[in-house]
């Protein structure tokens, strides 16, 4: 295949939180193990590192205050999902999740989002909700529930098309699946991570999608954050850099190996206000 022209980057605005309390107490999901400790000060420079990097690549970053009490909060992904201003938040399926739903909620009120709803189903925001211009991509079988999905359309008034995640170690939709770029409706994912019937939805909805590996999956590679051109992603998914750049997109590897132990890499890490 040969390189495709660089594509165009657009300004973004994220929503972080600094894991000033990261720790991995409990298990929730496969990759969450009590029993191997974590580098508190290393997770910090990784996810400043992150941070740092959105800025230089001209994206604004704000941060919402941790608290001690709930240490996933560096997940910020999973505490809403925002489409043209209109907040829909979460609501956790694991009770040691469950108070970091009234923390965001709070910020975008305070912050001038007036349209801010406090959902009836569970859903665990921008994990199971991925965003294109076409379509709200909504996972379901390990967290967010299908009953969410209906309530997501009629908020945001945006057809929903539901996958169903099959394998743990991809509990959420941003495991196994990262949108490239929006407008275009260009995604990447990986196949395994999804029942049959979801996988022949995405092949018929995105036939040029870019088709990652079991090895690159299991890296988190596909838990990245793109604006369009730059695509952020775990720097262990060696296997994803060389299609993303004959695509035209600039892949930059990132090790947030620390924040791997509770289960998420860069875009749990990563909220957009769109």
């Amino acid at each position: 295949m040969r390189t495709a022209a660089p594509r165009a980057a657009s300004p973004r605005r994220y929503l972080m939180c600094p894991p000033a309390h990261f720790k991995v107490t409990y298990s929730i999901n496969p990759w969450m193990d009590p029993a191997k400790p974590v580098d508190l000060p290393l997770a910090l420079t990784q996810w400043e590192t992150l941070r740092d990097r959105y800025r230089a690549l001209g994206h604004t970053v704000e941060e919402l205050e941790p608290r001690p009490d709930l240490p996933d909060m560096v997940y910020a992904a999973n505490g809403a999902t925002v489409v043209e201003g209109r907040v829909l938040g979460a609501r956790f399926a694991h009770p040691q999740r469950a108070a970091e739903a009234a923390v965001h909620a709070e910020w975008f009120r305070s912050h001038g989002y007036s349209v801010v709803r406090e959902p009836e189903h569970i859903n665990e925001g921008e994990g199971d909700f991925a965003v294109t211009d076409s379509w709200l991509l909504a996972g379901r079988g390990f967290r967010s529930s299908p009953l969410s999905h209906p309530e997501a359309q009629e908020f945001f008034g945006r057809p929903v098309i539901g996958l169903d995640l099959i394998d743990p170690r991809y509990y959420h939709l941003d495991t196994a699946l990262c949108v490239l770029d929006a407008a275009a409706d260009e995604i990447m994912y990986y196949p395994g991570a999804f029942s049959p019937g979801s996988r022949a939805v995405l092949e018929r909805l995105f036939p040029d999608a870019l088709v990652a590996d079991a090895e690159d999956a299991a890296a988190l590679g596909l838990n990245a954050v793109s604006d369009g051109r730059h695509v952020l992603l775990p720097q262990a998914a060696v296997g994803l850099f060389g299609p993303l750049r004959e695509r035209g997109f600039e892949p930059i590897g990132m090790d947030l190996g620390e924040l791997l132990k509770g289960g998420g890499s860069v875009k749990c890490c990563t909220q957009e206000l769109r």
